[in-house]
């Protein structure tokens, strides 16, 4: 049978296949439509020191091959995920990794800070580049600033790997990726969504109350794909950290090509709205795959791709 199995940093996954932050809630929520058992992870929405109500709504909008989300954040906040939700994350049959947002350093500090405790929280991912809030959430674009961040935040999480989930709304981002890596960053998931927008042509106004949010799904798969592959074979591929691919993944073959461009794992967010058993499908997927290239691991065609 083909080995299917994923080391990220030390985060062992028996399934390549984890859930992109914000798409599934806290924990069990999707648990009647999806095997949580056959997932490589489940990552939870973004947690902030403070609770965060959220933007306004209109707050998601469909595109064509995609959707807009300016959700904003809504979160309950450190104290109530503390008490509220990590008894359930504790009851999860799969390592759950949990999303970190925050408006400074200190709140990212505390917040992780409190996570490397936590038995249920296999690693935790860095939000810094959230397109689609009002308040100027994002350390992602300034290649300094994340590695200042990156490094505050690795000194207070010893035992977890930390991963980091880069914007695309950058002009180089190999340059952030490198900054991350250089703070001390175990894992780079990439890319989160694009800053985007849409218009109500009657009403002659944006559809979102944000005005603009972040465009998701198929529709950005080949921008993803690219900058999977720049980063792998310009930074990672020689650093030695794993990268999670996102962007518009809906089938095996959408995860067999991030794999090929450099991605050791995939994400699937957007498509979850449509199926929510699409990540248990993709990974089933991936297995005849291998089994039709003759392939023994998973890991042994990350990078593949022949330019």
């Amino acid at each position: 049978m083909p080995d299917l199995s994923v080391n990220l940093a030390g985060l062992k996954l028996l399934h390549p296949t984890l859930t992109c932050s914000g798409t599934c809630g806290y924990a069990f929520e999707y648990a009647d439509f999806m095997d949580l058992s056959q997932l490589g992870a489940f990552v939870t929405k973004s947690i902030t020191r403070e609770e965060r109500a959220g933007n306004e709504p209109t707050r998601i909008v469909e595109t064509r091959a995609g959707m807009l989300n300016a959700i904003g954040l809504a979160n309950v906040g450190l104290k109530r995920f503390l008490t509220e939700k990590v008894p359930q994350l504790r009851k999860m049959p799969c390592p759950v990794v949990v999303n970190v947002a925050g408006h400074s350093f200190d709140d990212y500090v505390e917040t992780c800070a409190a996570m490397n405790s936590l038995d249920c929280a296999a690693a935790v991912e860095l939000n810094v580049s959230c397109p689609n809030v009002k308040d100027g959430l994002t350390f992602g674009t300034h290649p300094g600033r994340l590695k200042e961040l990156t490094s505050e935040v690795k000194k207070v999480l010893p035992d977890k790997p930390l991963m980091v989930k880069l914007s695309p709304n950058v002009e180089d981002i190999t340059q952030t990726a490198k900054a991350a890596i250089e703070g001390g960053a175990d894992i780079l998931s990439l890319v989160n969504t694009f800053t985007a927008m849409a218009i109500d042509i009657h009403k002659r106004r944006p559809r979102l109350a944000n005005v603009t949010g972040g465009l998701s799904g198929p529709a950005i798969k080949p921008i993803a794909l690219h900058l999977v592959s720049k980063v792998y074979r310009s930074v990672t591929k020689h650093a030695g950290v794993p990268i999670v691919g996102m962007g518009g993944v809906q089938h095996w073959q959408d995860a067999a090509e991030f794999v090929l461009a450099g991605a050791s794992a995939v994400a699937v967010g957007t498509a979850l709205f449509v199926d929510p058993a699409t990540p248990n499908k993709v990974s089933a997927g991936l297995d005849g795959w291998l089994k039709k290239q003759g392939v023994e691991r998973l890991s042994d065609l990350v990078g593949a791709l022949e330019i």
